[in-house]
């Protein structure tokens, strides 16, 4: 229950920053904005600034005001059409609603999907590039919520891979240990219960005679002698000593041979982590250069990953849905609070990657279509855009579909 709660709340954080972006560069454009959502519909209730009288008017469900006082006015703009059609529903102010599925948030923006566009206040009257600046602006908010993350973890102590050695400038809140980032599908790590997070303290032949036989004993172990240890000993059943939160325990597993791998591997990928922290003067810059490293990472990322799906090598690394993605959550959280802020910094910093790929129905798309515009000297047909969007929607979907049941089927 913890980890669902905390997943809801981390996702709504994300989504809700992403959204205000459009919301505040929309308003400062000249654009109407509908509504700003808490969560997705159907709608429980919502709020309103009246212009005129300056009160606070409460909505209960769909459009219903609370009190009978609504204006003559006010019922024919919510009653107006065009074309024979309702038009989206306005208010005098800003909506802010609170809807019953609490998984983000979104933004009504005032002919955002080409309706309305000769009136002045709508998104499609505005120039080119404050569309692109309105679209944009969700993912620059995760950008800078992952640089604000940061910057407060480096503060108080963020793990970090210390395996090219310490920042001299870096004050040491815990010493590096040999830390398990990922553990792969049906390998023999994973077969064993070798968990994300784990730490391995010690490696040696299964017998145990390890500890004076390889002098290991007392002496710190780092990813790379664990990874050559395994290379030199690849036909041999070993035991590896990890910490738990705060029980030791013992685990044997006989190294095997997976995928992509020129020999036998336990399956398990390892970084040097230690926590360190910084004084904030400093904090602040280091969480804005690990937020360009992560991202610009995010991005080679999805360079390789489309590159061998159109070579149809596969996939070079998992995917994770919402169940993955919660699962994840939730392991994070296990290890402490500053692990749970780094999580939270790589899905803002990965929320904002996705979205600016130039894909059909995300923000990375549409942009495309404004820039089209601009180079054709006219729009493109309203009807071909939304049949562009609905098509990657329903694929984005498709692929959300499949990967939340590769993860489901993980859990069992």
């Amino acid at each position: 229950m913890l980890t669902i709660l905390l997943f809801i709340l981390i996702l709504g954080i994300l989504v809700v920053a992403h959204e205000f972006g459009h919301f505040i560069t929309a308003r400062k454009s000249g654009m109407k904005v509908f509504e700003f959502g808490f969560g997705f519909p159907p709608r429980v209730a919502g709020f309103y600034r009246d212009p005129e009288t300056k009160k606070i008017v409460w909505i209960l469900g769909n459009g219903k005001k609370k009190s009978d006082e609504q204006t003559k006015e006010q019922k024919a703009t919510l009653a107006n059409t065009v074309g024979g059609e309702e038009r989206e529903e306005e208010y005098p102010a800003t909506l802010w609603s609170i809807n019953l599925l609490p998984l983000g948030g979104f933004v009504k923006i005032k002919g955002e999907n080409g309706e309305n566009a000769r009136e002045a206040d709508s998104f499609g009257a505005q120039k080119a590039w404050k569309r692109i600046i309105v679209l944009a602006a969700g993912v620059i908010m995760n950008v800078i919520l992952a640089i604000v993350v940061l910057s407060i973890g480096f503060m108080i102590g963020l793990p970090t891979d210390l395996s090219e050695g310490v920042d001299s400038q870096a004050i040491m809140v815990e010493q590096p240990s040999v830390v398990v980032q990922q553990v792969e599908d049906n390998s023999p790590a994973k077969i064993a219960g070798i968990e994300f997070g784990d730490k391995i303290l010690r490696i040696g032949s299964a017998d145990m005679a390890w500890f004076e036989n390889e002098n290991l004993l007392g002496e710190e172990i780092n990813s790379q002698k664990l990874i050559e240890y395994v290379n030199a000993h690849s036909s041999e059943e070993m035991s590896l000593v990890i910490k738990r939160s705060e029980e030791d325990l013992v685990i044997k597993m006989t190294p095997e041979m997976i995928k992509n791998a020129d020999s036998p591997k336990l399956g398990i990928a390892l970084a040097d982590a230690g926590v360190i922290r910084y004084p904030w003067y400093l904090a602040i810059y280091k969480g804005f250069i690990a937020t360009f490293i992560v991202l610009i990472n995010i991005f080679v990322g999805f360079y390789f990953l489309l590159k061998n799906l159109i070579l149809g090598h596969g996939l070079v690394f998992d995917i994770a849905g919402p169940v993955g993605i919660a699962s994840l959550v939730g392991q994070s959280a296990k290890l402490g609070f500053n692990y749970l802020l780094n999580i939270t910094a790589m899905l803002s910093l990965s929320l904002a990657a996705i979205n600016i790929l130039p894909i059909p129905a995300l923000d990375g798309g549409r942009i495309v279509f404004v820039i089209l515009e601009k180079i054709l000297k006219k729009p493109v047909p309203m009807k071909y855009e939304q049949i562009a969007h609905t098509i990657g929607f329903l694929l984005l979907m498709t692929l959300i579909v499949v990967v939340t049941w590769r993860d489901v089927a993980k859990l069992f």
